[in-house]
């Protein structure tokens, strides 16, 4: 059986990193499933999904490494299209990928102890976001 549950939240723009790993935890124990996997996907081109260790220095970190890989301040022919100067992080959120899929057991997702899931938002302005978790479980 399959269940689909939508989470919105509201992001500040900018390499916001958001934890959701409560949000996903409570959507899949709202299915009563005891097995299975939980698919988390967020609509939209300028943001992704992974996972980290959710802590000030790798959030650091990792917001370097966005910039070192795709710099905001080169051209892309995105923004003279579209005049929003947001090239970026349509760029960034393909690399990183909108989707991301996570085993769970006894209700419980099968995270890593220091593992969180989180949600990027690359573009440049806040941002009504929408992530969608399908659980296909028994």
């Amino acid at each position: 059986m399959i269940v689909t549950k939508r989470i919105r939240l509201e992001t500040k723009g900018n390499c916001d990193i958001v934890d959701v790993t409560r949000d996903i935890q409570r959507a899949l124990t709202e299915t009563k499933f005891t097995a299975g996997t939980v698919t988390i996907f967020v609509t939209g081109s300028t943001a992704g999904v992974t996972t980290v260790e959710y802590e000030p220095g790798l959030l650091n970190d990792l917001k370097n490494l966005w910039e070192r890989v795709v710099p905001k301040d080169v051209p892309y022919q995105h923004d003279g299209g579209t005049g929003e100067g947001n090239g970026f992080s349509h760029v960034r959120a393909s690399l990183l990928g909108p989707s991301l899929v996570v085993p769970f057991s006894e209700q419980k997702l099968l995270l890593g102890m220091w593992q969180q899931i989180v949600l990027l938002d690359f573009d440049n302005r806040p941002r009504s976001r929408t992530v969608v978790v399908q659980v296909t479980g028994e």
